[in-house]
């Protein structure tokens, strides 16, 4: 009896020490076929992954394919916006290294108590890697491998111009990449111009845009607009330091459905206005 459970244990054991072997040789596959983000330094990227999913889905619905772009450098972009986004988005990300572990670890306690998903606790960081390389998959696999390019491009670029590179390559709606594009689509003017409440609606609508539009706002927008505002007002996710450098311009390169409905009624708590609603209702994933 004691022979056979030395076995068993030994079996569990070398089951173990094989799948750590395997996770360990998948890492290390997918670190090294990481694609190279040095040329982001100087250059505008030609493409993102996302561009070219929605091409494939409007090819799939035999749709015509709306690509609005313009870049517009990081010192060009109104301060209103750059505030707006990181107060809704990431107001950590000027302190942490590609991952807001503090968020993350809030999350998943919350989680653990509601029993339910956890919440959305990706960074701007995370958010372009996942809008340059990758899906809006929620594979598990496909985290990991956007966790590693996240700690690559904050190895190789600035906080200054991971941040420029998000707000021109970001959706903002259907067929709208970008600020610049998205202000001129939805206000009529260029990104450099937008009021605080102008940007704190672009800024807003950024948890789907596909669903969200500044330009016919619906109540859960106008909600989340007043707190952005408001979080805006009392110096929540200050601008960068002065001394980060802005690049300078890259090349440059509508119509949107009507604001849906909320699905669910508005949150009287501020916090959760700013986070995902649940799953069903948005398709960023945590």
């Amino acid at each position: 009896m004691a022979r056979r459970r030395s076995s068993r244990g030994a079996l569990v054991f070398r089951i173990v020490i094989g799948s750590l072997a395997i996770v360990y040789a998948c890492a290390a596959y997918s670190w090294l076929m990481l694609p190279d983000v040095r040329p982001l330094i100087a250059d505008p990227p030609a493409r993102t992954a996302f561009m070219d999913l929605r091409a494939t889905e409007a090819r799939a619905a035999d749709r015509p394919i709306r690509e609005e772009r313009r870049w517009l450098a990081f010192n060009r972009i109104a301060p209103t916006l750059r505030r707006a986004v990181l107060v809704a988005e990431d107001d950590a990300f000027w302190d942490h290294d590609g991952v807001d572990y503090r968020e993350l670890r809030a999350s998943f306690e919350a989680s653990l108590e509601d029993g339910t998903a956890m919440r959305g606790a990706s960074t701007i960081t995370q958010q372009l890697a996942k809008n340059l390389y990758l899906s809006p998959s929620r594979n598990p696999w496909r985290k990991v491998v956007e966790l590693m390019l996240t700690r690559r491009l904050e190895a190789e670029l600035s906080k200054t111009r991971i941040l420029e590179l998000y707000l021109n390559v970001v959706e903002w709606g259907d067929g709208l990449w970008g600020a610049e594009a998205a202000a001129r689509a939805y206000f009529g003017q260029s990104a450099s111009s937008l009021s605080a409440s102008q940007a704190a609606l672009m800024a807003g609508a950024l948890i789907n845009p596909r669903i969200y539009s500044p330009a016919s706002p619906n109540r859960r927008l106008v909600a989340r607009q007043r707190i952005i505002l408001g979080r805006m007002s009392r110096g929540v996710a200050a601008p960068a330091p002065p001394s980060l450098p802005a690049s300078t311009d890259g090349p440059s390169d509508r119509s949107l459905p009507v604001g849906a409905p909320p699905r669910a009624p508005i949150p009287t708590d501020p916090a959760d206005l700013l986070r995902p609603p649940a799953a069903t209702d948005v398709e960023r994933e945590p």
